[in-house]
């Protein structure tokens, strides 16, 4: 039995193994009920009495290095390199589910890479303004409409406009800060939120967002305005769009005319959003009035230019063929909740449970 035991001793500190298998293997001819050393547990009983005290010691310890010998085996294949170690397994389960973009911001961005193609650059400027950029340099008389309270957000509201401080109701104010430190040619587009003291319904919100461009240069005619809008409303509705120009006034453009495409959510049947009439207005234009340009610091008599203006959230209702703006209005939390609405009229308040959630928007289904 001594011998047995001081000959499976040597074997199990001889113990190697290349792969998982080969220490299961080891395990089952050592350790397992039929393995080697349980088959000396059996024979112990057979062992004479004298004998027994070191024949159970020498056993004992023969179990417990061979279990310390495969314990140690099986740290060294757990801590082996397994190409791994930047494996997160704190993260959540793949595939992970990826955000999508506001429709309002996948619109924005299309009219940009439009007129990007048309050689127009992105100028930026602030949503809080002075009375000068917003009013004055575009050529608004002081007792225009547009700057009484009931038209406009005032944040601080003077005695004297010129002092005025409000929230700004287009992007304009953007080109008048592009043409005090720029000489022409300019050539931009002005996209950003704009604020107007409106009442909300399915047509109008009091904030929205909007996008205005800017050519200014030697012999720029009415022409190359035409010829841009054209170019814009097949890009961005398709090469089956009809436009229409009617006369209209900006205070700062002369001549102006607003710009109507043919209404693609009722074909030009007629419906409530296009007021039965088969025409949607999308944006007001125009020839850049010369006071505007002296105002800001370009010679009229040398460079003439044309501007336009429009609302991202219509271009994004007939895009998308949607007939309500406040469909991308907000929550009490300031938060666009899109679920499919049934038989719920516009102004219902409906319970929804929120079922996806991104950056921008959340996405849910009624209770």
């Amino acid at each position: 039995m001594i011998a047995k035991i001081e000959q499976l001793l040597k074997e199990v500190e001889a113990l190697h193994a290349s792969n998982a298998e080969e220490l299961e293997a080891l395990r089952i001819k050592y350790l397992s009920k039929k393995g080697a050393i349980n088959d000396l547990m059996a024979d112990f009983r057979n062992v004479p009495a004298e004998q027994k005290k070191e024949v159970g010691m020498r056993l004992n310890e023969l179990k417990t290095k061979a279990q310390d010998k495969i314990n140690a085996l099986k740290e060294q294949f757990e801590n082996q390199d397994n190409g791994c170690d930047g494996l997160d397994l704190t993260r959540s389960a793949y595939p992970v589910k990826l955000g999508t973009r506001h429709p309002l911001t996948i619109v924005k961005n299309e009219i940009i890479d439009i007129f990007a193609r048309m050689g127009f650059n992105i100028a930026d400027g602030p949503e809080i303004e002075d009375d000068w950029h917003v009013f004055s340099s575009m050529n608004f008389a002081e007792d225009h409409p547009a700057r009484d309270m009931q038209d406009t957000f005032f944040i601080d509201n003077n005695t004297e406009v010129s002092h005025n401080v409000v929230l700004r109701t287009h992007t304009s104010s953007v080109q008048s800060r592009v043409m005090e430190s720029t000489q022409p040619p300019i050539r931009v587009l002005c996209p950003g939120r704009v604020y107007r003291n409106e009442a909300i319904s399915y047509r109008a919100h009091a904030f929205f967002h909007q996008v205005e461009a800017l050519y200014v240069d030697r012999n720029v005619s009415f022409t190359d305005l035409k010829q841009a809008l054209l170019l814009f409303a097949r890009e961005m509705f398709g090469e089956d769009t009809k436009i229409r120009l009617r006369p209209s006034y900006f205070p700062f453009t002369e001549p102006s005319a607003e710009m109507d495409i043919s209404c693609n959510i009722c074909g030009g049947k007629g419906c409530p959003f296009c007021k039965h009439t088969g025409w949607v207005e999308i944006l007001g234009c125009g020839m850049v009035d010369p006071n505007v340009l002296e105002l800001n610091g370009i010679d009229s008599k040398i460079y003439s230019g044309y501007a336009l203006g429009m609302g991202i959230e219509r271009i994004t209702n007939l895009k998308y063929r949607v007939n309500d703006l406040r469909l991308f209005g907000r929550t009490e939390q300031n938060r666009v909740v899109v679920f499919d609405r049934g038989t719920h009229r516009v102004g219902d308040f409906v319970n929804v449970r929120v079922t996806e959630a991104s950056s921008a928007t959340l996405k849910g289904e009624e209770i």
